[in-house]
């Protein structure tokens, strides 16, 4: 069953040289399924995780999540849903100054009211190795200990998506492949499906199904 689907997705900028971000991709990706999402610099993988996430809103086309188009709800409407449905995980991490490592990977539980899963979450904090800095600020931690705490924050709330842009672009390669044997077996625990960007072929590899983004377009 397709639990995500875009559909004749499009993303133009410009009104005279028009550049076409996503120009008419058909996805569907199913329920539990982890893909990884390849294709040179500027070939539009970051827009169509964007627009898979409802982060931003598309020229033409729709996305649907559980069949319900996302693009149908109001702003506020969306923003709900994604901080309920979806874990992002960016390259510029998005932590929040003001708060502790700890804080910062609980707050998009804490915002929805939720109770933390706390085993989860200490295992989660453990594997990504950040047990000695849980009371550590943001500017206190190294580019790749605040990957981990974006990557952390994600999976936290245990949701149904996780969408990723470079997840393990800031870490050693050995860190790396634990973030991603973490993710697939969340992802196998609790039936998440995951679409992740990556520059590595090593890490494209460890996913169910590789998609090929050229040009704004699926060719492979």
């Amino acid at each position: 069953m397709s639990i995500l689907k875009a559909v004749n997705l499009k993303k133009y900028y410009g009104a005279e040289a028009t550049v076409k971000a996503v120009d008419g991709i058909d996805l569907a990706v199913e329920s539990g399924e982890f893909v990884s999402v390849v294709g040179s610099s500027g070939s539009g993988k970051s827009t169509l995780l964007h627009l898979l996430g409802g982060l931003d809103r598309p020229t033409d086309g729709n996305v649907e999540i559980n069949g319900k188009p996302i693009f149908s709800m109001k702003d506020d409407e969306l923003t709900i849903f994604r901080r309920r449905y979806i874990g992002f995980v960016f390259q510029s991490y998005n932590l929040v100054p003001v708060l502790n490592v700890e804080e910062n990977i609980l707050l998009q539980i804490q915002l929805d009211g939720n109770k933390p899963d706390k085993t989860f979450i200490a295992h989660v904090i453990e594997t990504l190795g950040l047990t000695e800095k849980r009371t550590s600020m943001p500017n206190q931690l190294s580019g790749g200990q605040q990957q981990r705490v974006a990557i952390a924050r994600a999976l936290a709330s245990k949701p149904a998506f996780i969408l990723a842009d470079e997840p393990t672009g800031n870490l050693d390669s050995k860190t790396g492949m634990d973030v991603i044997g973490l993710l697939k077996v969340s992802g196998q625990k609790f039936g998440q499906t995951i679409v992740m960007i990556t520059h590595n072929p090593e890490i494209a590899q460890m996913a169910d199904r590789t998609i090929r983004i050229e040009d704004g377009r699926i060719v492979g």
